[in-house]
């Protein structure tokens, strides 16, 4: 399940732990990747139920970044990681900025 993300995580070299869930109350499971650069402190938690013949269906992604309160909600895998590319993508530079502001 989520092989792209996998994939993504590894070509940034970020570190990742998953964890599976199985809530006693509700039909759906949940899996739990916990990932980030120095410490894992980021998550997306994926809900996650079986439709008659057996696949598994995505139900929600949600993204947390920095331990966010408020979560992104996705629908489906490309959604976040074209939203993770992005992220990023900026992150990368806001930090090209600011070492060419310290170098003048």
């Amino acid at each position: 399940m989520l092989s792209r993300t996998k994939e993504f995580l590894r070509q940034h070299n970020y570190r990742y732990e998953k964890s599976y869930i199985r809530p006693l109350m509700a039909p759906e499971s949940v899996y739990v990747f916990k990932f980030g650069q120095d410490s894992l402190n980021n998550r997306v938690i994926i809900r996650y139920g079986h439709t008659w013949t057996g696949r598994q269906r995505i139900n929600e992604i949600d993204l947390r970044l920095h331990k966010q309160k408020h979560p992104r909600v996705f629908q489906n895998e490309a959604d976040m990681l074209d939203y993770l590319e992005s992220h990023i993508s900026r992150g990368q530079q806001d930090t090209d900025h600011t070492t060419d502001t310290e170098k003048v």
